[in-house]
């Protein structure tokens, strides 16, 4: 800490003044006056930069070129995610999974039969998404079994918070994966690892401690899907050929981080797969190969493909532009050295990297709300850092931000109400139940992922 005060400099507290400035306006703006996050994050850039002392053409140029690195870099794989996410609900293959895993499961394996669901259908799926399809679902299969509301909701809930946060092609960890130059095939390899423990621990598990904690929660009736009978022209496309589609990126993804490491360099086997394994194709031959195996074998026209791929892309809209403005954010930070004296700091108080980015993401998360913004803001803070790790330390930095963006969902979140409202609950029992859930899964990540980085 002698060492750290030596060679602290004025200039330095004004960049660190300049970034809790920037940072309590974008809160200010998202909570208090309802301001999209897109316009909140433009105004904290701005606030940033001009008190940080960057001169005003620097400033607007850090700015753009920062969105237009990360749209080019996250805002295609977006697209393409929501393309095949789109594809799967329309076509029936999300109603397919279901059914077909929950035909299959006894009375006491119904919760996690609930987990591999959602975390199945929520590897395409954006969170909302992946939501709003999936708790009519919970519903009517609580409806029909009996179980208590939270024995079957949680675990759902935690299989599509857990990919959310810490899988891609999801918004946030490829949003940090891009502002840290990792590796989105290690982030994924490790983000599969952590996840598995942290969905039993958060789903099945408490879901158990959160049936008995919100014992009395009753579905309301007009939100509980009616059962109805297929008729014989409905097609859906086989589980087979749909789970096969879903899990498709997943294994061209990991397949190129497995030949990085394994394949000898300049061999034909790593270039084929370092080409189809890269996000962008890996994403790409997915919306193709699922416009056959659910979109025609549902049976869509090729009117009805082309207006499916083109519905998805408007509600990703807001999406894009908030991770946008962040990689704007980001630059921002980086170009007026915030990230440098970040770096300092932690270096001087002996934080971990990856426990720095998980307190910086738990901070924001808790101020803003949002995930995604948590996520994007916290990579710009320790960017830094990142270039003085391996790659597989940059791929668990990335895990630990998206861990830390998941912490306490509470009032000034969207998911927090929509939870509230589909299960009925009070206030209180949505803490008790969803913000806990929440909290359990970003805290058994992080400590999965601390003695993850001592290991490697």
């Amino acid at each position: 800490m002698i060492t750290l005060a030596a060679g602290w400099t004025g200039h330095d507290t004004r960049l660190i003044v300049a970034t809790l400035v920037a940072i309590a306006l974008i809160v200010v703006l998202i909570s208090k006056f309802k301001l999209h996050a897109f316009l909140a994050l433009i105004l904290g850039s701005g606030a940033l930069g001009l008190i940080a002392g960057l001169p005003v053409d620097k400033l607007l140029k850090s700015f753009s070129s920062g969105v237009g690195s990360t749209v080019a870099s996250v805002g295609v794989l977006i697209a393409l995610g929501a393309m095949i996410g789109k594809l799967l609900a329309d076509s029936g293959g999300a109603e397919q999974i279901v059914d077909t895993i929950v035909s299959r499961s006894g009375r006491r394996a119904l919760p996690w039969a609930m987990a591999l669901v959602a975390a199945l259908i929520g590897l395409p799926m954006f969170f909302e998404i992946g939501l709003v399809l999936l708790i009519p679902i919970v519903l009517l299969v609580v409806k029909r079994t009996g179980r208590p509301v939270m024995l079957v909701g949680i675990p759902a809930l935690a299989g599509l918070s857990v990919l959310h946060g810490l899988v891609p092609p999801h918004p946030g960890p490829l949003a940090a994966a891009g502002a840290l130059n990792a590796n989105v095939g290690i982030v994924l390899a490790f983000g599969l690892l952590v996840a598995i423990p942290t969905v039993i621990i958060a789903g099945p598990l408490f879901g158990m401690v959160a049936a008995r904690w919100v014992p009395d929660a009753v579905a309301p009736e007009r939100l509980v899907p009616a059962a109805h009978e297929e008729s014989a022209e409905v097609r859906r496309p086989s589980f087979g050929a749909t789970l096969c589609t879903v899990l498709l990126p997943v294994v061209l993804m990991l397949a190129k981080a497995l030949a990085d490491i394994l394949a000898k360099s300049g061999s034909e086997v790593r270039r084929v797969l370092d080409f189809i394994g890269d996000p962008l194709v890996a994403l790409l031959l997915t919306v193709l190969l699922a416009m056959f195996t659910l979109g025609r074998a549902a049976g869509f026209t090729r009117d009805r493909l082309s207006s499916t791929v083109g519905d998805a892309l408007g509600p990703i809209a807001g999406i894009i532009l908030i991770v946008a403005a962040g990689g704007g954010f980001k630059q921002t930070l980086v170009d007026a050295g915030v990230g440098d004296v970040i770096t300092q700091l932690a270096t001087g108080a002996s934080i971990p990297a990856l426990l720095l980015g998980w307190l910086v993401a738990v901070a924001i998360r808790l101020a803003t709300g949002s995930a995604t913004v948590a996520t994007v803001s916290a990579a710009g803070i320790v960017s830094p850092l990142a270039a003085t790790l391996d790659p597989t330390h940059s791929a668990l930095l990335v895990l630990a931000i998206g861990a830390g963006s998941l912490f306490f969902s509470h009032v000034n979140d969207a998911g927090f109400w929509l939870v509230k409202e589909y299960f009925g609950l009070s206030v209180g029992q949505t803490i008790k139940s969803w913000s806990v859930m929440e909290t359990v899964i970003s805290v058994v990540a992080i400590a999965i992922l601390l003695p993850l980085g001592a290991l490697f």
